[in-house]
């Protein structure tokens, strides 16, 4: 296994810097998870690590060994793709046994034969052993091109968005499958999605990408509770989170037409103490926004649209002419067009910086 360092990784496409002095460490037999929206630089990160990539400027190193001049066959890393990369006119057995059938290996024919059936039996495929790929499920497919990674026992696995290509049903599955292999393989994991809750499920560490700069590195509490810009706060977090403008009037925080009065907190004023500017972007997720009936002298609002995810309402909320997401139980049965009242857990909000977009800790 292996320790993965990138120090100042930078790549050019003509004028636009897909990887931007990327700095990462990844630790040995970490699932370290990289997270972007399309187009962010993820699969030109993996390539670049990989060898089938050359950056322009920076270093890799693995194990503290610069690896920059090293093939993509010296590196040792196993490369799980986007698309499968099966042989269709192979059997399963084929497609696992074609790694260890490589010049650079000295496998004898009974060690691939043990090894492709160990790989088997970890991944619950020993029964399509003599099926041709094509003859395969989505699901199925995923674990046999997983399989042709792991029968090399790698350096580090590169996983480039493995499951983007199922359905809802299998995701999930194939989500706890990776994870309980790199929890049995104690391999080091570097996984790249657009899907936020399989970096939140997934990895030991998260490192939020936008345009090829790293935004944020922590652990999927860290990247969920304590965003440090707009953007990581509004793209981890599923209903969204809700921000706002915000006015600075004492010792609160007004949104709207004056009907918004939010109480800053103490720690929210020490935060703001030499804070010069009159206005912050006020963030809230919807999980901390009590939603009630009583009219307990909480703030009054209007029920305009609804969605059931089953185990939570989804109420979008307006406040004069403020608009707010909030969850609710399902049990309340709360209708569209009901007035309720609403409490905001200030001690869980997040204040930004208005022009850098910063969080202000």
């Amino acid at each position: 296994m292996a320790n993965v360092k990138i120090v100042s990784l930078t790549k050019q496409f003509g004028d636009v810097a897909a990887v931007d002095n990327m700095d990462i460490e990844i630790k040995d037999r970490e699932f370290f998870v990289l997270l972007g929206p399309t187009g962010a630089g993820k699969t030109t990160t993996l390539r670049l690590v990989s060898g089938l990539e050359k950056q322009d400027k920076g270093d890799i190193l693995f194990d503290d060994k610069l690896i920059n001049d090293q093939s993509p066959a010296v590196r040792d890393v196993a490369f799980v793709f986007q698309y499968y990369t099966l042989y269709p006119n192979f059997t399963v057995r084929q497609n696992l046994e074609f790694p260890l059938k490589s010049r650079m290996r000295t496998f004898t024919k009974q060690q691939i034969i043990a090894k492709v059936d160990e790989v088997a039996k970890i991944l619950h495929i020993n029964h399509l052993l003599d099926r041709e790929t094509v003859n395969l499920s989505g699901g199925e497919m995923q674990r046999v091109a997983l399989g042709r990674a792991m029968v090399r026992t790698p350096k580090v696995f590169l996983m480039d968005e493995p499951l983007s290509n199922l359905d809802a049903k299998l995701r999930e599955e194939m989500r706890s499958e990776i994870t309980r292999l790199h929890f049995d393989l104690g391999s080091t994991f570097f996984y790249v999605t657009h899907d936020q809750v399989e970096a939140m499920t997934m990895g030991d560490r998260v490192a939020v990408l936008n345009e090829g700069k790293i935004l944020q590195v922590g652990t999927p509490d860290e990247i969920y509770n304590r965003p440090k810009d707009v953007f990581v706060a509004r793209f981890v977090g599923s209903p969204a989170i809700n921000l706002q403008e915000a006015r600075l009037s004492g010792d609160s925080l007004v949104i709207g037409r004056n009907v918004l009065k939010l109480p800053l907190t103490g720690k929210q004023k020490e935060m703001l103490k030499g804070y010069n500017k009159d206005t912050v972007i006020f963030g809230i997720r919807p999980e901390d926004i009590e939603v009630n009936r009583e009219k307990n002298g909480t703030l009054q609002c209007n029920v305009y649209f609804t969605q059931s995810m089953g185990a939570e309402d989804v109420l979008n909320l307006k406040i004069d002419n403020v608009t707010c997401r909030a969850l609710a139980a399902p049990r309340l049965m709360i209708k569209l067009g009901e007035n309720v009242s609403v409490n905001f857990n200030m001690d869980r909000a997040h204040l930004f910086d208005s022009e850098t977009e910063k969080c202000l800790y």
